[in-house]
């Protein structure tokens, strides 16, 4: 489990601001395009001001990075609330199961905003840098994750093969969810039942079988 301390009003109230202004780039870039959208633009869809923008963003293409964050925290937060000694397999379908899901239409909506940024992205190759940088922090913010849930049965292993496997999971699950939205993102499936976020992200992993477990 996480043992990180709780984060202030400040940082809450931050946050808050930041997903603000990457809700307004990703809807802006998504209806127009980012090449018809300034910064200027995005400021004033989320309703602050251009330095306040610039405070927190170097450009506009990096004001979408928040947004594309959601989905792995919430991944990784379900993974971190497993029992160590869970099979990774299990574990990861679980979680990207339940991260991808859409039990209301607020998180259909995410994901489908999440497909109008992919597709943007498709021919923006700052937008397309954004996503890739997101998806490898996430990646190694997922490294002590799987190294906690693996670390039962990685007793008695060579401690660098440990470390191997860790990475090499971490590294496979990450690209997995990437793979599977960017997929999605190309066609005009729902965000839910077949061909969905979650039918193909769980496909994907169990593509990847034993492997995951150490087998």
């Amino acid at each position: 489990m996480s043992t990180e301390p709780p984060p202030s009003l400040t940082e809450r109230r931050k946050a808050a601001t930041q997903l603000d202004i990457a809700h307004a780039a990703a809807e802006l870039f998504a209806t127009r395009g980012p090449d018809a959208t300034t910064a200027e633009d995005i400021a004033r869809q989320a309703g602050v001001a251009l330095r306040t923008f610039y405070r927190y963003f170097r450009s506009k293409q990096d004001a979408v990075g928040p947004l594309l964050t959601v989905g792995g925290d919430r991944w990784r937060g379900l993974l971190e609330s497993m029992e160590p000694g869970t099979p990774l397999g299990v574990a990861l379908r679980t979680a990207a199961e339940q991260a991808l899901a859409v039990p209301d239409a607020q998180a259909a909506q995410a994901l489908l905003r999440t497909r109008g940024l992919l597709r943007a992205a498709a021919d923006d190759p700052a937008l397309r840098a954004v996503w890739y940088r997101v998806n490898q922090e996430s990646e190694e913010r997922l490294v002590p994750v799987i190294a906690r849930l693996a670390a039962p049965g990685d007793e008695g292993r060579d401690p660098l093969e440990a470390r191997l496997r860790v990475r090499l999971v971490a590294a496979a699950a990450t690209d997995t969810i990437r793979i599977a939205l960017e997929t999605w993102a190309g066609t005009d499936a729902g965000a839910e039942g077949p061909g969905s976020p979650a039918d193909l992200a769980v496909r994907c992993l169990e593509r990847l079988g034993g492997g995951l477990d150490g087998a």
